[in-house]
């Protein structure tokens, strides 16, 4: 059986926890301090844990390069088209009020989308930009 450092251990329990709480960070956003912003911030911060710990090409085996990225996009789109759908319901761009059948169902509804867009883009960017931070001057397969 392979011996594990404390550090290895102690990483494998926070980092499931740190994800939660950035996902409670994005939840708790309506209702206090909060939102997507920091909670993306709050799950690339694992991702660079773990990249500290474990090194740069397990945590891109884990979380590759390409997801990231498709994950900042999607997170765009959602944002976006989170705008366009109130458009086209007959409202404003991120105009939320007509997304629902009364205007606060629909705000709740929009900032849920909104916030889900930021928090996919926000860890997707700064997980990229800390990929091409740690990996200069490495060669790339």
């Amino acid at each position: 059986m392979k011996q594990q450092s404390i550090p290895r251990i102690a990483t494998k329990i926070l980092i499931p926890q740190i994800m939660i709480f950035g996902l409670y960070v994005h939840f708790h956003g309506d209702y206090g301090p909060g939102g997507g912003f920091q909670a993306g911030v709050i799950l690339a911060a694992a991702v660079v844990l773990h990249t500290l710990i474990f090194g740069l090409e397990e945590t891109q085996r884990a979380v590759p390069l390409r997801a990231v990225v498709v994950l900042a996009a999607l997170g765009v789109l959602t944002y976006a088209g989170t705008g366009v759908a109130g458009m086209l319901m007959g409202g404003e761009f991120l105009n939320y009020n007509v997304l629902a059948h009364d205007p606060i169902h629909g705000q709740h509804r929009g900032i849920i989308w909104v916030e889900l867009g930021v928090i996919l883009t926000v860890f997707g960017v700064m997980v990229s930009l800390f990929y091409a931070f740690v990996g200069r001057g490495r060669q790339s397969a």
